[in-house]
């Protein structure tokens, strides 16, 4: 028998500075049973940094042709396509094809040398916004995880505090450039 996702419930509260959005959301989020807490949370503070009324999970895991998050105009042409981790060059490219922006969300302790790899095998990803998330902070927000979780998460000139009621996390996503 196949093991299914965790349901997580998630009331996240978003007060994004830097882009004067403020706004609460409801979030059903299916864990992968292969999914780590650290990696569903990167989920969640993908989630907060492009927050938007018609930003949505997607199947992500579970599905080669879908990234983990993805916002569609009314027409259904996706306007964002947003990675995790250290997709590579090919995928990349297919994203780039098909979303006016791609975004990564590179976690781990190698993301410069993977970002690297990308850039010469695939020139055009200097046109996708790529930031590394430190692996101590993927750790301290897997510690956040409960099955109904309450988040305040508050965006300032890119540093990211993401808190729950017994603690609080600050990061600052770290911009992959072009030219390393």
């Amino acid at each position: 028998m196949a093991l299914k996702s965790t349901i997580f419930k998630i009331e996240l509260q978003v007060s994004d500075i830097d882009r004067v959005h403020y706004a609460t959301y409801p979030l059903t989020i299916a864990r992968h049973p292969s999914e780590t807490d650290e990696r569903m949370m990167l989920r969640v503070l993908a989630f907060a940094l492009y927050a938007t009324e018609r930003l949505t999970f997607c199947k992500g895991l579970s599905d080669s042709d879908e990234p983990e998050l993805w916002q569609t105009d009314l027409t259904g042409a996706i306007e964002l396509w947003i990675e995790l981790g250290a997709p590579d060059a090919r995928r990349l490219q297919k994203a780039t094809g098909r979303s006016a922006k791609v975004v990564v969300l590179a976690y781990g302790r190698n993301s410069d040398a993977w970002w690297r790899g990308v850039l010469s095998a695939f020139p055009r990803a200097r046109d996708i916004e790529a930031y590394a998330i430190d692996a101590e902070a993927c750790a301290e927000l897997a510690r956040l995880v409960e099955r109904n979780m309450h988040l305040q998460c508050t965006i300032q000139e890119g540093m990211v505090w993401m808190s729950n009621a017994h603690a609080t996390v600050a990061l600052t996503p770290r911009r992959l450039l072009a030219t390393p």
